[in-house]
Order: C-alpha cells, then structure tokens, then sequence
C-alpha cells in the first residue's frame, strides 16, 4: 500500500500525480486538490478549474481579479 503525501493514509488504491519534477502519492482527489491546486489570493479558495491569470498570480474568478486590482486578466482559451 502507499501513503497519502497530504493526510497520511495508507491505501490500497492510492495514485500518483506528477507535477514538475515531482511525483506525489494521494488516497483522494480532495487531497491531491487541498496539496497542489493553488489558492486565489483574494478569497483563499483553492482554485480547481482554470482561474484568470495576470502576471504569473492566479485568481478563482474575474471578479476577485478585479477585486485584487487586475486589469489585464489572460486565460488559456485560444
């Protein structure tokens, strides 16, 4: 069995994610999430879908954004 990188528990059906140069091991998607999904600077949520970018930081939503001062907000639409 293997142990969660987030809680610590050792389950027969834990998986891998790789992120980088690094290899993490979770019992959960909600504990890959609460690990690796970063939060948004304005309301501390964790951000599980695409967010808003600007300047390297991202946000959950276009109204933290703004909320945050945001301007020129991008996305990976093409």
């Amino acid at each position: 069995m293997a142990r969660c990188d987030q809680c610590g528990n050792d389950y027969d059906k834990a998986f891998e994610v790789k992120l980088a140069d690094e290899t993490y091991t979770f019992d959960s998607f909600e504990c890959a999430i609460h690990k690796l999904a970063p939060m948004c600077p304005h309301c501390g949520c964790r951000i599980v879908g695409h967010g808003v970018e600007q300047d390297d930081v991202i946000y959950c939503c276009a109204h933290c954004a703004a909320e945050e001062g945001a301007n020129a907000l991008t996305d990976r639409a093409p």
